[in-house]
Parts: C-alpha cells; sequence; structure tokens
C-alpha cells in the first residue's frame, strides 16, 4: 500500500462524514468551511460526495473549473473559498455509476491535480456510509482528523457509531461528533421542540471516548441557505443563526490543533 504524502501548503486537512445520509453532512461541510473562511483562515472544501454532489448548489455556483498548464485544475473561489466538486464536471440531474477504480482515481486528481495554493484547512466532505471513497482519501492523503455528524435519533446514532469504528480501524483521529437537527424553536411560542430526540449524539460521543463539537439546530434558515447559495454562517458569529457554526468551528480548530501535536510527537 503507498504511504500518504501531505498535500503541498496544506496545512490541515479535515473530513466530515457520517454513518448516513440525511443528516445534513454537506451542510455542515459547507457552513464548516465558510465559518473558517469568516474567521480570517485560507480555506478549500473538496466534495468528495460523488454519487451526491450538492456542494454547487449550496455554494450558489455550477461554473465549469479551468485547465491549467502542466493538467492542473483551477478550483471555484466562492465566498473566499476554493472548492472542487465532481458536479462541476457532470452538471445537471444525470447520475455517475462509477465503481471502486473510477472513484480512487477521480479523488486522487481532485487531492493532487487541483490547484489549493496556500490553505490553512481543506475541510473533505465524505458520502455517507463505510465505503471507498473513504479509503482512497486515507490512502493517498494523512488526515487532520474527522469530524462525525448525526442526528440525535437512534437510528442515525447506530450508524454514526459505525462511522467512528471505520475512521479507527483507518487509523484516522476522530476530531469529535457534531449533533445536527438537535432541536426546533417554534417562531411563536419559543419553546424548543425536540423533533429527533435530543443529546443522543452528546452520550455517543461520551460513550465512544471522543470529543462532543457542539449542536446545531433545525432551523429553516440554515435549508434555505443552503439550496439559495448562500450558506447561513455568512451571517455572521453575531446572528443567532450563524453563532452555533462558530461556536462549533473553534471547537474544530481546537481539535485539529491537538491531533497536528500528536502528530509530531508521534513522529519524533
Amino acid at each position: 500500500m503507498p504511504t500518504p504524502q501531505p498535500l503541498p501548503g496544506v496545512a490541515n486537512m479535515i473530513a466530515v462524514g457520517s454513518g448516513k445520509g440525511g443528516v445534513g453532512k454537506t451542510t455542515i461541510a459547507v457552513n464548516l468551511a465558510v465559518t473558517l473562511g469568516q474567521m480570517g483562515h485560507r480555506v478549500g472544501l473538496l466534495d468528495a460526495d460523488i454519487y451526491g454532489p450538492n456542494v454547487p448548489l449550496m455554494m450558489g455556483t455550477e461554473q465549469q473549473p479551468r485547465l491549467l498548464e502542466g493538467n492542473m485544475i483551477e478550483p471555484l473561489d466562492k465566498y473566499g473559498i476554493r472548492f472542487i466538486s465532481v458536479g462541476l464536471l457532470n452538471p445537471g440531474d444525470r447520475p455517475l455509476i462509477w465503481r471502486g477504480p473510477m472513484l480512487h482515481s477521480i479523488i486522487r486528481q481532485f487531492l493532487q491535480q487541483v490547484q489549493w495554493g496556500e490553505l490553512d484547512y481543506l475541510v473533505v466532505d465524505l458520502p455517507p456510509g463505510t465505503g471507498d471513497v473513504v479509503i482512497s482519501l486515507v490512502q493517498t492523503v494523512p488526515l487532520t482528523g474527522a469530524v462525525v455528524v448525526s442526528t440525535p435519533s437512534d437510528v442515525s446514532l447506530q450508524d454514526a457509531r459505525k462511522a467512528i469504528e471505520m475512521f479507527r480501524q483507518v487509523k484516522v483521529e476522530i476530531l469529535g461528533m457534531l449533533e445536527n437537527m438537535s432541536h426546533f424553536v417554534c417562531p411563536h411560542c419559543h419553546n424548543e421542540v425536540d423533533i429527533f430526540s435530543k443529546g443522543g449524539a452528546e452520550l455517543t460521543a461520551k460513550n465512544f471516548g471522543v470529543p462532543f463539537l457542539g449542536r446545531v439546530p433545525l432551523e429553516p434558515g440554515i435549508r434555505k441557505g443552503g439550496d439559495s447559495g448562500a450558506p447561513i454562517a455568512l451571517l455572521g458569529e453575531e446572528s443567532p443563526h450563524g453563532r452555533p457554526f462558530f461556536e462549533f468551528a473553534r471547537r474544530v480548530i481546537d481539535e485539529a490543533g491537538k491531533a497536528s501535536k500528536e502528530d509530531v510527537i508521534q513522529i519524533r
């Protein structure tokens, strides 16, 4: 097996994954990238969800990337975030019917042939589940760590536990768990409604000995931001809807810093 090689100029690579679809993983990945950018960091976003590439919609552009000299690809730049997605190469509703070797090839291309430049963070939006893309990623580059996204429902948490075990098996540091769609605040009575239950991700994180990174509520504005190509994190930390993403991003930065220090110690 080839030894994973760091990407020149990329300081931290953070994978955002989940055990199942429908938990808002791409929404979290996009808003994490935008939040880190809003905090002044140089950020890239790699859409590795080959079968469901929603990042172009959430970033508000389907412009095709330019091919540069040396067969390099220029990533798109939106909101100060450099990003690439197979959805930019295969726009529309036509599905991609690819198997393992082709998936490995496109992941390697997005990592090694995209002109990322100097980045503090490269956020990678993984497909749901525990399949080929994750294996290709960890075989190609060393990850700083992974974030596992789950709703608080038992069904979602069952698959999130599998995702935690998968990352452990491939020796990827788990930066922590995030509980998405944690609760809904009624706009009329302002009471919290636990539509998908609440607190399950925090308990799971505790049981598995991984950090808990916070909660993001079930908020219509988050969905509207994704559908309109204007991620809600753009509203900033002063916005009550943007604030949870800034709290989450700070925890990710802290955990990534710890993981990087541990890597240095192990190398020494």
